[in-house]
């Protein structure tokens, strides 16, 4: 990073490296209403995959694009409310607003990633912010996950309308979430902290007629 670059933020990791004791938003949850586990007549299964990196980037298309390349091997998405893999399909890229992308990685991936994003970007217009702790993204796949989805989201999730590789914000209940398909099996929402509890509870009671079980 240039020393321009450098004078104008202060980062830090928001990892402790003392063994303090860490919860993932739905850890109350779980105590609080239960996990049933998956049956064989579960027909909606919920997992939530905690502790991810979730990195919010703003800026110009072109610039950002360059240095995503450089840095995670896989460019912005194409076109508006577009979400991208790597290979391995561990890292992922979607298109949020016309200057605003939020990526998700690994977690551990995503102070150092910030960092390197930051040094490639060096003296462009740009914002980087960490948000790994205030979201947590959960997963819904089975057969009955659309329906689902249809009972909890304004959006239209019909696949002629909401295909692979595609994320949108969207009302939820009362809440608000990012709801993602990364492949034809599986349905992702990124859910803020706050409102982790009400959409566990939600899903848990809306899905209770298809069998709904949550892998831990």
């Amino acid at each position: 990073m240039s020393n321009t670059a450098a004078e104008k933020v202060r980062t830090f990791d928001t990892r402790t490296q003392a063994k303090i004791p860490v919860e993932s938003p739905l850890a109350y949850s779980y105590r609080r209403s239960g996990a049933p586990a998956p049956t064989a007549k579960s027909r909606v299964v919920l997992r939530e995959r905690p502790f991810l990196g979730h990195l919010v980037l703003r800026g110009g298309a072109i610039v950002l694009d360059e240095a995503v390349r450089e840095v995670l091997g896989i460019p912005l998405p194409g076109e508006p409310q577009g979400l991208v893999h790597d290979a391995d399909g561990q890292r992922s890229i979607q298109w949020i607003s016309p200057d605003e992308w939020l990526v998700i990685v690994p977690g551990g991936e995503e102070f150092a990633l910030e960092n390197r994003l930051r040094e490639s970007l060096g003296g462009a217009h740009f914002a980087i912010s960490n948000v790994s702790g205030g979201q947590t993204l959960v997963e819904l796949t089975g057969e009955a996950a659309r329906e689902l989805l249809m009972k909890s989201v304004i959006y239209d999730v019909h696949p002629s309308h909401f295909p692979v590789g595609k994320g949108v914000t969207t009302v939820f209940a009362k809440a608000t979430v990012i709801l993602r398909r990364p492949d034809e099996q599986r349905w992702e929402l990124v859910v803020r902290r706050s409102f982790a509890d009400y959409t566990y509870r939600w899903l848990l009671d809306a899905g209770e007629e298809y069998g709904i079980g949550v892998e831990r």
